[in-house]
C-alpha cells in the first residue's frame, strides 16, 4: 500500500515537544541543531515559555528539527520508503529534507532564515489571518475579491480541507471579514493568533530576504516525490523558486492531498508534533487510512503498520 508522509507547519508547536527525542538523538537535536541556530533548541522546547516558542523565528526551526528527527527515527525502521511526502507551509521544508533534497543542517538554516524574514515582514505593517467557518474555496475567493474591489487588501491564504479556508490581510480587512462573513453564506469567521498575513503579498519582503539564503543551497534529487503547496503537484527542477513563491501564494493543501490520492497514495502519516495534517487528510480524502507519529513512543507501531 502506497503511503505519504506529512509534516506539520507553524501552529503545531507546544512546550515540551520532543522531550523523548533530545536524549535519544543528541546528534540532531543537540550539537548539529545548536551549531546552526546559535542557541539551545533543547532549552527552548523543554524549558522556554509558550510565548517564546510561539515566536515565528523560533517556532519554525523548532518544529522542523523535531519533526525531521521523528522521521529519521521512523525511516530507520521501515522496509520500504514512502511513495510521496508533503508538508503544510513550513512542513514542506521538512519534507524536502526527509526526501534527501537537502541536508538536515541546510534545511534548518533555511527555515531559521525563513522564520526571521517572515517575522520581520510581519513587523512592517500590522496584519493577520482569519479562518472562514463553512463555505468552499469559490465562495472565499468571491469574498476577498469583493473586499479588494472596495480598496481592501485581503487574499485567500490557505485551502486546508473542505470547508476550511483561511484568509489573510491588513487588520482592518480581517475585522471586515469577521463582520461580513456571516452575511455572505459562511457560518462566520474567526481571527487567528498569528503574527501576520502569511501566504499573501504582505510577505513579499520576506521572499526577497529569503532569496539570498535559498541561493546558497544546491537542492539534490529526492528519494521520493515531494509535493508543493503552491502547485498541488510534485516539485519540479526549480525547488528554490517554488519555496519562495510559497511565502506569498496560497497553500493548496486540500487539492494536494486529493491529487496525491489520485496518484495512488492510500495511507497518510502525520510525522511531527500534534496531528493537524492527519485531520486535514481525513477531511480531504474520504476513506483514507491515517496514522499519527507525534512522539517516539508511536514510531515502532507505525513502522510495523507501514512495513506490513
Amino acid at each position: 500500500m502506497s503511503y505519504a508522509i506529512l509534516f506539520p507547519g507553524q501552529g503545531s508547536q507546544a512546550v515540551g515537544m520532543g522531550s523523548d527525542l533530545f536524549a535519544a538523538r543528541p546528534d540532531l537535536l543537540g550539537g548539529a541543531a545548536d551549531a546552526v541556530l546559535g542557541w539551545s533548541l533543547r532549552d527552548l522546547c523543554l524549558e522556554g515559555s509558550e510565548d517564546e516558542l510561539t515566536r515565528t523565528e523560533k517556532a519554525q526551526p523548532a518544529l522542523y528539527a523535531v519533526s525531521y528527527t521523528l522521521w529519521d527515527e521512523l525511516q530507520s525502521r521501515l522496509d520500504h520508503p514512502p511513495g510521496a511526502a508533503a508538508g503544510h507551509s513550513l512542513g514542506e521544508y521538512t519534507a524536502l529534507a526527509a526526501a534527501g533534497a537537502m541536508s538536515f543542517e541546510d534545511g534548518l538554516r533555511l527555515v531559521s532564515a525563513r522564520g526571521r524574514a517572515m517575522a520581520a515582514a510581519a513587523g512592517v505593517e500590522r496584519s493577520g489571518m482569519a479562518a472562514l467557518l463553512g463555505g468552499e474555496e469559490g465562495a472565499a475567493e468571491s469574498l476577498v475579491a469583493e473586499r479588494r474591489r472596495r480598496g481592501g487588501r485581503l487574499w485567500v491564504a490557505n485551502m486546508n480541507a473542505p470547508g476550511q479556508v483561511v484568509v489573510a490581510g491588513a487588520l482592518d480587512d480581517i475585522a471586515w471579514v469577521v463582520e461580513a462573513a456571516g452575511k455572505r453564506g459562511f457560518r462566520g469567521a474567526v481571527p487567528l493568533k498569528v503574527a501576520g498575513a502569511f501566504h499573501s503579498p504582505f510577505m513579499s519582503t520576506a521572499a526577497a530576504e529569503l532569496a539570498d539564503t535559498i541561493a546558497t543551497v544546491e537542492f539534490g534529487r529526492t528519494a521520493f516525490p515531494v509535493w508543493a503547496n503552491t502547485t498541488a503537484l510534485p516539485h519540479g527542477a526549480d525547488v528554490g523558486a517554488t519555496l519562495l513563491e510559497q511565502l506569498t501564494a496560497p497553500v493548496r493543501f486540500a487539492e494536494m492531498l486529493e491529487n496525491m490520492a489520485g496518484a495512488g497514495v492510500e495511507r497518510f502519516v502525520h510525522v511531527g508534533p500534534g496531528d493537524v495534517t492527519a485531520g486535514l487528510a481525513k477531511r480531504s480524502v474520504r476513506g483514507a487510512e491515517v496514522l499519527v507519529v507525534s512522539n517516539r513512543d508511536q514510531v515502532d507501531a507505525a513502522a510495523e503498520v507501514l512495513s506490513s
